[in-house]
């Protein structure tokens, strides 16, 4: 069993599919399918079975996985220490960032980061930062950029500190908020969190939701076309949006603000190209 063995188990164990576990592999259903009979024949066991939409694996099957996810971890580590041994910062940095961060912050620091460390390359996780705090946990990525507050027990930095804003087409009166159309989006439970202990701060009944959007981008679309309102990260506000903002604070004059920070394991430190990376971040906390 070898690197391809292992990471062919641990896609079809994501997919449940032969066909989807085939195209992530950029292979053949039949050489996947050949590749599989070869495993079971080596340990002289059946490891999946066949059902209505796709496959479902055996108690066999599964340890195997076990193993290849542990086998894939420890390839990778062994990759970037020996990397790390040679006199250039070189190797891949692998991150795991919040959506948002991730479009409005993430590309510049990148970038410069790349003309200062040529020889570094990346790759990068992004989604809700929920689904980044268990990619953490994984050892899938080494650094994870998260907003909200999350459980972690290594090493945590506050990187960024922003305000959530009331953004509106047309100029309007905070205590007539309950009466207007509300557009809703997508997110994750921090941030939904923090908007609904704001709303619940400062009115006694819920808003008047008109309007469900996937994105956040979305719901900013239809709040420029003047069809609600809006409750936003001040991270995705650009002064050509030509919005009315009003900055959200408490009734004890507390301002609302959205913390991102920075999570990595004490062990990472031994890396250089995480090392470097995290003092760029420091050394740079306006990029």
């Amino acid at each position: 069993m070898d690197e391809k063995d292992w990471n062919a188990i641990q896609i079809l164990f994501q997919e449940k599919n032969i066909s989807r576990a085939s195209e992530r592999l950029y292979i053949s259903q039949p050489a996947l399918t050949y590749r599989l009979k070869n495993l079971e024949n080596e340990f002289g066991t059946k490891l999946f079975f066949k059902i209505k939409g796709g496959i479902e694996f055996t108690s066999e099957g599964v340890h195997l996985v076990e193993y290849a996810e542990e086998m894939i971890k420890k390839l990778q580590k062994t990759k970037d220490y020996m990397l790390n041994i040679q006199q250039d910062v070189r190797g891949t940095l692998r991150l795991g960032v919040s959506s948002n961060f991730a479009q409005y912050k993430l590309p510049k620091i990148l970038k410069s980061f790349s003309i200062q460390f040529p020889n570094v390359q990346f790759n990068i996780n992004t989604g809700w930062s929920n689904d980044i705090i268990n990619l953490l946990n994984s050892a899938t990525v080494q650094l994870g950029i998260l907003r909200g507050n999350y459980e972690w027990y290594g090493k945590k930095a506050l990187l960024h500190t922003e305000k959530l804003c009331l953004i509106s087409k047309k100029e309007i009166k905070l205590e007539a908020l309950p009466e207007l159309p509300f557009i809703n989006y997508k997110t994750d439970s921090s941030l939904k969190t923090l908007i609904n202990g704001w709303w619940h701060d400062r009115y006694s009944e819920p808003p008047f939701i008109m309007m469900e959007t996937d994105r956040l981008d979305t719901c900013k679309e239809m709040v420029k076309n003047d069809l609600g309102i809006a409750i936003v990260p001040q991270i995705c506000l650009q002064p050509s949006d030509n919005l009315q903002i009003h900055e959200l604070s408490y009734h004890d004059g507390e301002p609302v603000n959205r913390y991102t920070w920075l999570m990595y394991n004490q062990d990472s430190l031994q890396l250089s190209t995480v090392k470097n990376f995290i003092n760029f971040l420091n050394e740079n906390p306006n990029i």
